[in-house]
């Protein structure tokens, strides 16, 4: 079995093959599995990173970051800064201005004018974009001439990469989607299906929830590129699966986020035919707590929003004590081994910007029983669960379906027990619970639940759009379509205030700062966000797969223009 302390090192060394590229089309088909299989591919309608990683095949954003974290242009000629002039002096606007000659997969151009609709898209107002807190701060956009836009901020802006950056925000066709805004946004089937891209292919079959097959794009800018004539994204069963589909059987090609004990990944290498690729970036599990009343007799309207405060975990020592009774480390020792490491922080990477937060690295039980007894939650029936004022803590938890999430609910169900707590669990099908269906109760952005598990990470190496995400007004809710990062609907002035900070600060020191203490309010401060593990990204990629580069910072697929066969 391959040691835990030597997967990290093997799956580094494996992705560092050399790219041998021959023409468009000439090495055939390419399998890729992902086990929580997208429900669409318009990534401004979901909270979840698999519509954002399938559609990244397709659409594409003015610029990524690569694999090192590093901006790289994608549809714009160069990255805008203020040494070449495409950042204003005062820091109050950006412009942007697209490759010579970009097509759309049906041969009409791209032009600023799709950039500009892009914008209106996910800001307008009667819309539910999933991605807008990459758009705050925004002021207006305008175009300058055809392949020319500029972005103007309601304030100097130092980092201004948010919109239209990495795989969340990609350019959609204005053609294709101008009949698609606001409340109709979730009503165009084929364009959320089937979007018309500049990527290295495009769609020919999507079925929601199951498999996507495309062919290479025709008009792609690079005649050479992609390798792959064809691709089929396949979606659904588990991580177990999707793993020994690559590395034991050989059935696939890419197996993305291998959610998987280390020794069980250990295993499957042995199997000859693949190999696990991993990376550390920002991606970490935690527990989301539900600061409103989830009472299903309660109308969707009064469970989106604080009119009605959840009955006990509004209380900051329940929230504490929940925290408190976890042991992290088991966590990580049965989850993840080496690709994993215990964490108190929703923002742990890169260094600058990570609290030195550790109070919650010791499980300590006792203290959180007498935290919870200080605050007058005690047995006064003698059923084993604490109660006051005639609400006992009973929560539900639930997340998504999977082997080692499910050994993460049964622990801390147990350690939660102990502190006086009952727990139901829930795990909900991955494609479900991710994919952000108005119509579905069971969606993470409804969240008619008392607490949540999942794991969610920011493109880059900037955390100022991730932390907006909790920002006042980015709930989901009715009236937005159930679309907003807020899910957990917290909601400060001072949070915001320091937000507005952020956006302003230039000083590298001084915006490390800023994001530390937000970080800290939502974490050790208000407990709103409990993190447990800084999960390192797995995947992994069959023996014959080359020009892998597993990009912790942006979309996995990033490069699959660059993808090519080897020789067996």
């Amino acid at each position: 079995m391959m040691p835990r302390s030597t997967l990290f090192a093997a799956a580094a060394l494996w992705s560092l093959a050399p790219a041998v590229i021959a023409e468009r089309g000439s090495d055939g088909h390419v399998n890729i599995i992902y086990w929580q299989a997208p429900s669409m591919m318009n990534p401004y309608l979901s909270g979840g990173s698999k519509e954002n990683e399938a559609a990244s095949l397709v659409i594409e954003p003015l610029g990524r970051f690569d694999q090192d974290g590093a901006l790289v242009p994608f549809l714009a000629e160069e990255i805008p800064t203020l040494e070449n002039g495409g950042v204003a002096e005062d820091l109050t606007s950006i412009t942007w201005t697209l490759k010579q000659g970009l097509v759309w997969s049906d041969g009409s151009p791209v032009t600023s004018q799709d950039v500009k609709f892009t914008a209106d898209y996910c800001m307008h107002p009667e819309g539910g974009c999933a991605k807008f807190a990459k758009f705050d701060g925004i002021s207006s956009i305008d175009i300058l001439d055809e392949r020319s836009i500029k972005i103007t901020f309601e304030q100097p802006t130092p980092y201004p990469y948010s919109a239209f950056i990495g795989a969340q925000t990609p350019i959609i066709q204005k053609a294709q989607f101008e009949n698609c805004l606001g409340e109709r946004a979730p009503e165009c089937t084929e364009a959320n299906f089937n979007p018309i891209g500049t990527g290295p292919f495009r769609v020919t079959d999507f079925r929601p929830n199951d498999v996507i097959l495309m062919e290479a794009n025709p008009q792609y800018r690079d005649p050479e590129k992609p390798a792959f004539a064809t691709l089929t994204l396949k979606g659904g069963g588990d991580a177990t699966a999707a793993g020994r589909a690559v590395m034991e059987t050989g059935e696939f090609d890419y197996a993305w986020n291998l959610l998987l004990a280390p020794e069980v990944l250990g295993r499957m290498a042995e199997g000859g035919k693949g190999q696990p690729v991993a990376a550390f970036g920002t991606m970490i599990e935690r527990i989301e707590l539900n600061l409103t009343n989830p009472d299903p007799s309660l109308p969707p309207e009064t469970r989106s929003t604080r009119a009605e405060p959840h009955p006990f975990l509004s209380d900051k020592s329940v929230r504490q004590a929940l925290s408190m009774a976890i042991d992290r480390d088991l966590l990580v020792e049965i989850g993840f081994g080496q690709a994993g490491r215990p964490a108190c922080n929703l923002v742990p990477a890169p260094a600058i910007y990570a609290s030195d937060n550790t109070d919650c690295l010791v499980q300590d039980i006792e203290a959180a029983r007498a935290l919870l007894e200080d605050a007058g939650w005690t047995d006064t029936n003698g059923n084993g669960i604490r109660d006051k004022d005639g609400v006992e803590l009973e929560i539900l938890f639930q997340s998504s379906t999977n082997a080692v999430r499910q050994d993460f609910q049964a622990l801390i169900k147990q350690w939660w027990s102990e502190i006086g707590v009952a727990t139901e669990l829930r795990n909900i099908d991955a494609s479900v619970f991710f994919g952000g269906d108005p119509s579905s109760p069971d969606t993470l952005q409804k969240f008619y639940a008392d607490v949540q598990m999942y794991v969610n990470t920011f493109d880059g190496t900037d955390p100022q759009a991730y932390l907006a995400m909790y920002r006042c007004g980015n709930e989901p809710r009715p009236e937005t379509q159930w679309q907003g990062a807020n899910i957990n609907r917290y909601c400060d002035p001072r949070y915001d205030e320091l937000l507005s900070e952020l956006a302003a600060a230039s000083d590298l020191k001084e915006r490390g700062s800023i994001a530390k203490t937000l970080n800290d309010m939502l974490t050790k401060d208000s407990y709103v966000v409990v993190p447990l593990v800084d999960r390192g990204r797995v995947s992994a990629h069959s023996n014959t797969l080359g020009g892998v580069l597993l990009n912790p910072w942006d979309s996995e697929l990033w490069n699959a223009a660059d993808w090519y066969r080897i020789a067996d």
